[in-house]
């Protein structure tokens, strides 16, 4: 490897791979999938040294093993069991499941095959890898992370004391898949929790990375993805892809109870998404969290459907998760604080945030059983499958669901 190892540990993920690869084990392991990579930027190539030390990097990483100390953490969240700790203790990524090569506009190709419980776990790490020998490798590292830092301490600066600028209540960091690097990640983290005590009317809870929520006594932070809403309502033959969204609730619950609850409402459409959620789920659930479209629309329509079911908003929680900035979160906070309680997932802007544009890089599943998913989003555009027909097929369910039931 030209730089050193970028995944330290197992535990360099989003929490929320834990939480679904626990249900993932217990309810659906023969599942399989296929990941597909994606660079959306139309103007960065990836040569032939970068993909080397990308695929050098993903070994690197598959040599990797839960310790008994990060076993030990993982017993510390209350919603995971003993038996999916005792299956991690024996897990490990398999550099088998990756296929990587050139053979795309961008230079770089990844595809990864296999069981459900095992290729979920790789997308995180592998994005972060691919992230960091770009930036590494295109430019001057050391510039680079100096405009990082510089940034990062004015950004904070925008939420200290009284007379900030800013206020945005309850944020957590979910910068892994795209940050700059580790050293940037955890510079970020670290600050915030620092200086979390000069901020005015605004609280970093904590971070998507368990790994640095473990090294800093941090909230680990995150429930489910669209891959669980696909894969679970998509992956069956018998299911009827318009009620995605149902099936996937059910198993949460099944695995979950009334803990571990904010559900993720864009992945076939929220309008879908709330014929679905209907009083048992809106009640058991804590909160939803936006991802895609309008994010004030989205949280009014949250609001009246919490509203025309009796429950009262203030004992919910919206997440916005979606391309946000201090900025944005401080008007969507202003909006919404007086009505239910708000929260922010902050990515890019924490992680990755230097003279340079930020990569747009996703891997996203495909197909589930041998079967193509698609996820269709509050906007045009996020989706990945390769299947135009099946694309169609799904817009067609949803829509006779939208009009007829």
């Amino acid at each position: 490897m030209k730089f050193q190892k970028i995944i330290v540990s197992l535990l360099e993920t989003d929490l929320y791979k834990i939480s679904m690869g626990q249900a993932i084990y217990h309810q659906f392991p023969s599942y399989t999938t296929t990941w597909s990579f994606k660079c959306r930027n139309k103007d960065v190539v990836f040569t032939s040294d970068m993909v080397e030390e990308i695929k050098a990097q993903i070994k690197a990483y598959c040599d990797l093993r839960f310790t008994e100390e990060e076993l030990a953490y993982l017993g510390t969240i209350k919603w995971i069991k003993q038996s999916y700790i005792d299956f991690l203790r024996l897990w490990h990524p398999r550099y088998e499941d990756f296929y990587i090569g050139t053979e795309s506009e961008c230079g770089l190709v990844i595809e990864t095959n296999g069981t459900w419980v095992n290729t979920s776990m790789y997308e995180i790490p592998t994005l972060a890898i691919v992230n960091e020998v770009y930036f590494r490798s295109r430019y001057n590292y050391e510039d680079l992370f100096a405009s990082f830092e510089r940034k990062l301490n004015d950004k904070l600066e925008a939420l200290i004391g009284v007379n900030s600028k800013l206020n945005i209540g309850n944020f957590s960091e979910f910068g892994l898949r795209r940050r700059l690097s580790a050293q940037a990640q955890e510079l970020a983290v670290k600050t915030l929790k620092e200086k979390n005590h000069l901020f005015n009317d605004s609280r970093f809870v904590g971070t998507s990375n368990v790994y640095l929520a473990k090294k800093y006594d941090l909230l680990p932070v995150g429930t489910m993805a669209h891959e669980w809403i696909m894969c679970v309502g998509q992956g069956n033959r018998k299911h009827n892809p318009s009620y995605s969204n149902w099936y996937a609730l059910e198993a949460w619950v099944k695995e979950y109870g009334v803990l571990n609850g904010t559900a993720l409402t864009d992945t076939i459409t929220t309008d879908c998404f709330l014929r679905d959620f209907r009083l048992t789920y809106a009640t058991l659930f804590s909160g939803v969290r936006h991802d895609s479209g309008d994010p004030v629309e989205w949280g009014n329509k949250m609001i009246n459907h919490y509203e025309s079911l009796g429950i009262d908003p203030k004992t919910k929680t919206l997440l916005f998760s979606d391309s946000l900035d201090f900025e944005r979160a401080d008007k969507l906070y202003n909006m919404f604080k007086d009505r239910v309680k708000v929260a922010f997932g902050i990515g890019t802007y924490i992680s990755n945030d230097t003279d340079e544009a930020a990569l747009n890089i996703v891997m996203k599943t495909t197909k589930c059983n041998g079967m193509d998913v698609a996820k269709i989003s509050d906007v045009p555009g996020k989706g990945m499958c390769k299947n135009d027909e099946y694309v169609d097929f799904l817009n067609r369910n949803i829509a006779w669901r939208m009009n007829n039931h």
